[in-house]
């Protein structure tokens, strides 16, 4: 009995490579916007022949996918990040934890703010970053389970998802009008993200004598 395929995983060279693209392509980002990337771009920054980018990316879109990937990895890392127990009051203690980890990423990564924030229209990226952000909604849940007894949550719907991806929305509104988020708007958007929350989750939770 033959068995199944398993995705191999990149060669420590490939890897660097990779790595190497997907640098370079931030850097583009950075400085001339979606609009302008272009494999070839990518390939005379990061000083290889547009055949290795090609090697590994078929298309703009498909780098500009893996590049969100990559960003994402840094969103998941900071749900990873231990949070003091002891310091929390209540829910909303957390969630302005995690959204200041966040707005920090978005602040410190213009690739991030280019790609989720900004309006690109590729379909292809917008589609992943949903994806993404549903994993992170689920991540997001358990962190909060951690430190406090959640109430029965909808199943039809993922609620940290959404709440996340509605403060977004008045992050990408702030770099539609300054070209960054400001201080004035990263606060809606935690008022936006807290208000979501507050219609599932009640004001005074229970919070765990230790965390899960």
């Amino acid at each position: 009995m033959s068995r199944p395929a398993t995705a191999r995983k990149p060669r420590a060279s490939s890897q660097t490579r990779i790595a190497g693209i997907l640098a370079a392509a931030r850097e583009l980002l950075a400085e001339q916007g979606v609009a302008s990337l272009s494999i070839y771009a990518v390939a005379e920054r990061a000083a290889i022949p547009p055949s290795s980018v090609y090697h590994f990316f078929a298309s703009v879109p498909a780098l500009l996918e893996a590049l969100t990937a990559d960003i994402h990895a840094a969103f998941r890392a900071s749900l990873e990040l231990p949070v003091e127990h002891d310091g929390l009051r209540d829910w909303r203690d957390l969630s302005r934890i995690v959204e200041q980890r966040m707005l920090a990423i978005y602040a410190a990564d213009s690739a991030a703010r280019q790609l989720i924030l900004a309006q690109h229209g590729l379909a292809e990226v917008t589609q992943a970053d949903r994806q993404h952000d549903l994993e992170l909604g689920r991540l997001m849940q358990h962190l909060f389970e951690r430190h406090f007894a959640l109430p029965q949550l909808p199943t039809d719907i993922d609620v940290f998802a959404l709440a996340m991806e509605l403060g977004d929305r008045v992050y990408a509104r702030s770099v539609q009008l300054h070209g960054a988020i400001t201080p004035r708007m990263a606060e809606e958007g935690m008022r936006v993200f807290d208000a979501y929350l507050g219609l599932y989750l009640p004001p005074y939770l229970p919070k765990r004598l230790q965390p899960l």
